[in-house]
């Protein structure tokens, strides 16, 4: 029997809001570059690590987190990222001093720390508590708090925090507002995720999660689920494609700060409203093209169309960037956005659909892990190339890249395994039990496989 939870919703909330502060606390630092280089008396690079460390957190600790994910459920998970992203937001207020970078460092690493149990839970929690009509939108609206976190980080951190670089004291009063403020809200939804969060739903939402809860534990193996993903081509072309668009996204979220004041100094606050264009576009892209999965289950044509118009709107945006109009990099940013960042839920529903039975978190967090690896090598390469020559150079250098993703999008052999379960194309395999066999009715083997 398979029915839809009510508890679903909150559950997708609760999860969407702790991913906001999350993401908020990612992008804080680096739209307010100048101001952080300036307050806590460090270099830019040492600013840009502030970003970084979230994606240098990630790579070793994403398989034992998905390991947490599968081996002890999502509710652990879950409970564990929200609590370390209150811990984290705590520890940044204590670094309210200019001597104090290295704790706002390690604050800042806790945070990370908490992403790791955070970005691989959108598609599970779709495929968990979600039917097969809306599980692509689940997981896009579950990735948008995520989004929304980014653009929140944009704009309220410069409207907060003005530069005053020759008041310190009223500078470290406008940072602390903005700590303490992220603290409490971090811990409220922390004791909101203890409540609302239960491991599933108590009936199954769709077919292809009976078949997998109807599963023995002692039938999965964490080990062999990673060896079959890494023998899966089309999910390594997808593993690459994906970091690549998700790395450039993540280096052009980190140097936007960089790339705007180089061309239009003093435009700090702008700076931080053009990435809330950039990441509300990619918002209203996210919900999109959930919804067009939903109804067209076209995942591959999708993805490929989507990663051409990204490809097409960076090089707008890198050309248009010093003509010397905000108005047009407010524009072109919001195409950007669209695309870009409506890309990301795009990926995880694409893996999920080409891996399946696997779990979804594993593959989500692998593609995660491939985001960070490329993240943190676009945004050292892109800006060194941005403060040694010029944003365009390193703009120039992320299209090159994302030319390549498309060339793999491209070769990616799409085979929709949970879409043919959900919609009754399946095997059956019914042992055969002679008619005058003294066997129970329960005894018999009724093995149903999917068309993999």
């Amino acid at each position: 029997e398979t029915r839809l939870s009510r508890r679903r919703l909150a559950v997708l909330a609760v999860f969407s809001c702790y991913s906001l502060v999350n993401a908020f606390q990612w992008i804080q630092y680096s739209i307010l570059s100048n101001v952080f280089a300036g307050f806590y008396g460090v270099s830019f690079t040492q600013i840009d690590w502030l970003s970084m460390v979230y994606m240098v957190a990630y790579v070793p600790l994403i398989l034992p987190a998905t390991w947490l994910l599968d081996a002890r459920g999502l509710r652990l998970t879950a409970l564990l990222g929200a609590g370390l992203n209150a811990l984290g937001a705590w520890l940044k207020c204590g670094s309210l001093a200019p001597q104090r970078y290295p704790l706002t460092l390690a604050a800042q690493a806790v945070c990370a720390v908490a992403q790791v149990f955070i970005l691989g839970l959108p598609s599970r929690i779709a495929s968990v508590w979600f039917g097969p009509t809306e599980v692509s939108t689940a997981c896009a609206v579950a990735v948008l708090g995520n989004q929304l976190g980014t653009a929140i980080g944009f704009l309220l951190p410069p409207v907060l925090v003005p530069n005053t670089p020759n008041d310190i004291d009223l500078m470290a009063h406008n940072i602390s507002i903005m700590f303490y403020g992220t603290a409490i809200v971090s811990t409220l939804l922390f004791f909101l995720a203890g409540v609302v969060f239960e491991e599933k739903p108590k009936y199954p939402p769709s077919h292809s999660q009976a078949i997998l809860q109807n599963k023995p534990p002692e039938d999965y193996s964490y080990k062999q689920s990673i060896i079959n993903l890494f023998k899966n081509i089309p999910f390594i072309l997808l593993l690459i494609s994906y970091g690549i668009m998700t790395g450039a996204f993540y280096s052009v979220s980190t140097l936007l700060n960089q790339m705007i004041v180089t061309h239009y100094e003093g435009e700090e606050v702008n700076a931080g409203r053009i990435g809330l264009t950039l990441v509300v576009a990619g918002m209203v892209g996210s919900i999109i093209c959930g919804l067009w999965l939903d109804y067209t289950k076209t995942y591959k044509q999708t993805t490929l169309i989507v990663y051409i118009l990204s490809f097409i709107g960076l090089l707008v945006f890198t050309f248009t960037l010093d003509l010397g109009y905000l108005i047009v990099v407010f524009v072109t940013g919001g195409v950007l956005g669209f695309f870009m960042t409506g890309y990301l839920p795009l990926g995880f529903e694409f893996a999920v659909e080409i891996t399946y039975p696997e779990s979804e978190g594993t593959s989500s967090g692998l593609l995660n892990a491939s985001a960070q690896i490329f993240g943190i090598v676009f945004t050292l390469v892109q800006g060194k190339l941005t403060t040694d020559y010029s944003p365009r150079a390193g703009n120039i250098f992320l299209c090159a890249w994302i030319f390549v993703g498309i060339i793999l999008t491209a070769l990616i052999k799409s085979d929709l395994r949970r879409h043919n379960v959900n919609s009754g194309i399946m095997n059956l395999d019914v042992k055969a039990v002679p008619v005058d066999s003294p066997v129970e009715p329960e005894n018999t083997t009724l093995k149903i496989q999917s068309a993999l």
